[in-house]
């Protein structure tokens, strides 16, 4: 039977980076894993009390860091969903190994591009406001349901968990996470410092 379960992202956390691409890694090597992705504005997080919500501000205006790059992922991956693991991890890679600005449109489009995405047509749904009505939605309900307060959080049915890989590739390590996050007698376990 399949494991299900939820996994947070944005393409401006390392962290995301390596636990996202493991489970594609883990799925494309066989893991009948069946994971949501679900996008969690990092900036829309930082922001103090009074501020407007990046889902508030003009579509044409700063929406903040990594915002436009969640839009274009959300509006693959559901509109798109057989695109949506290449495209996820083209974006991961022009930030973390190019260091591409993914607040750029342009930028955005050579990466959809790479990965044959219409990159028109993602622009044009972006532009639609649906993306960041989505957006709104599960980072909300990530919040409100799951207290989430970064990424990558694995959630299995009510249990979420804040998770940080040291290594890439590592599919042994996404296996153990994966069975932990139904083990519920611990409550915390977090090192006071990584041996390294």
């Amino acid at each position: 039977m399949p494991q299900r379960f939820t996994i947070t992202y944005d393409y401006l956390c390392p962290f995301a980076r390596i636990a996202n691409e493991t489970v594609i890694e883990a799925m494309r090597g066989g893991r009948a894993y069946e994971p949501t992705f679900s996008p969690f504005s990092l900036h829309q997080n930082s922001l103090g009390e009074g501020t407007v919500p990046v889902w508030d501000r003009p579509p044409d205006g700063d929406l903040g860091s990594g915002v436009l790059a969640l839009l274009w992922s959300i509006a693959v991956r559901d509109f798109h969903p057989d695109l949506f693991d290449d495209m996820h991890l083209a974006l991961f890679s022009a930030r973390h190994d190019q260091g591409a600005d993914l607040a750029d449109p342009a930028v955005l489009a050579r990466i959809a591009a790479s990965v044959d995405v219409d990159a028109a047509e993602i622009a044009e749904i972006v532009s639609g406001g649906d993306p960041m009505e989505t957006l709104r939605e599960e980072h909300t309900h990530l919040v409100d349901r799951h207290a989430v307060f970064g990424v990558p959080t694995f959630i299995a049915g009510d249990e979420a968990v804040f998770v940080r890989f040291m290594e890439r590739h590592r599919v042994d390590d996404l296996d153990r996470v994966i069975d932990m996050i139904t083990w519920t007698n611990v409550n915390e376990f977090k090192r006071t410092r990584i041996p390294r």
